[in-house]
């Protein structure tokens, strides 16, 4: 049976190229297997699919019982198929905390790095004699996935490996850097297609924090003004999009990639508070500027408290 390849649902550039990456190689290895998504990818995403000439992996809702799976750049059964307990998942890539509540049918391999991209562990693992055998669009969607999850370099998550491995991928490939970075970062700005409620939910991942179910959204962005200009009616849908998926409260960052800060909504007394606590920030209207925060991983989720 093919094994399916997927990382977290609403997926960003790292959750679609590392599937694809991942995909070629198992089946270049002798392993069967295809990527799929659980969601639509995102703007950013979607650019390095047509970039690289990617085909777009099949969308699925579940995954079967028994169904052979691999899941890379996520470990939270929260960001996955509510079926994922009863596949059997054989391997798990990731550079996420431990998060744990997945069940596995036996003893599997698991990679579990502290570096910033999925892609960079996967360079790793594939080993020279793949990557030289790997096609352009491979090695391509590696280097996108890394300029992603780094912000090209700008993140606190970025290693020197992540350095190292990126600008590796790109001397192979004769890419520069900053022109692929610029049109990664351009792509991810466009928002203007998105309603307030996808944008909340476009890269969004669930936390619990002193007992309240969050859904924190982070919008990476080089034009913080477009998503700022509509503050008021995406603090508006935060209530509904919170009421549907279950959460207690939406929390949006938007992360400046260019000026290295993030500005939180502040809908109510709630992320007021949550805001304070957490960042020691002073709270005077219905936004708060965090100077230095880049990282959800790093710096928001390690912080949040309340």
């Amino acid at each position: 049976m093919t094994t399916l390849v997927l990382g977290h649902k609403s997926p960003d550039t790292d959750s679609t190229g590392s599937p694809i990456a991942w995909a070629w190689y198992l089946t270049h290895t002798g392993t069967p297997a295809k990527p799929v998504l659980l969601g639509e990818p995102n703007t950013e995403a979607a650019f390095v699919l047509a970039h690289w000439g990617l085909d777009k992996p099949e969308i699925v809702a579940d995954v079967d019982a028994g169904q052979p799976v691999v899941i890379v750049d996520t470990n939270n059964p929260a960001e996955l198929p509510a079926g994922i307990n009863a596949a059997d998942i054989r391997q798990i890539i990731d550079h996420h905390k431990l998060v744990g509540g997945l069940e596995t049918k036996g003893p599997i391999d698991i990679t579990i790095r502290p570096l910033a991209c999925t892609a960079t562990i996967l360079y790793d693992l594939m080993g020279n004699e793949a990557l030289a055998a790997a096609p352009r669009g491979i090695k391509g969607a590696m280097l996108s996935c890394i300029l992603s999850d780094t912000l090209e370099f700008r993140s606190p998550t970025t290693t020197p490996h992540d350095r190292a491995v990126a600008e590796a991928l790109a001397a192979d490939l004769g890419v520069a850097i900053p022109e692929l970075a610029t049109a990664l970062f351009e792509a991810k700005s466009d928002i203007s297609a998105f309603s307030d409620a996808a944008l909340l939910r476009m890269d969004s991942k669930e936390y619990t924090v002193a007992g309240k179910e969050l859904r924190v959204s982070v919008l990476e962005t080089t034009a913080p003004k477009l998503v700022l200009d509509r503050k008021d009616s995406l603090m508006a849908a935060m209530v509904d999009v919170a009421k549907e998926d279950g959460a207690d409260q939406v929390l949006l960052f938007v992360v400046d990639i260019l000026n290295e800060e993030a500005t939180l909504l502040v809908p109510n007394d709630l992320v007021r508070t949550l805001a304070e606590k957490s960042f020691g920030a002073t709270v005077t209207g219905d936004t708060v500027v965090l100077p230095g925060i880049m990282s959800r991983k790093k710096q928001i989720i390690p912080a949040l408290t309340l």
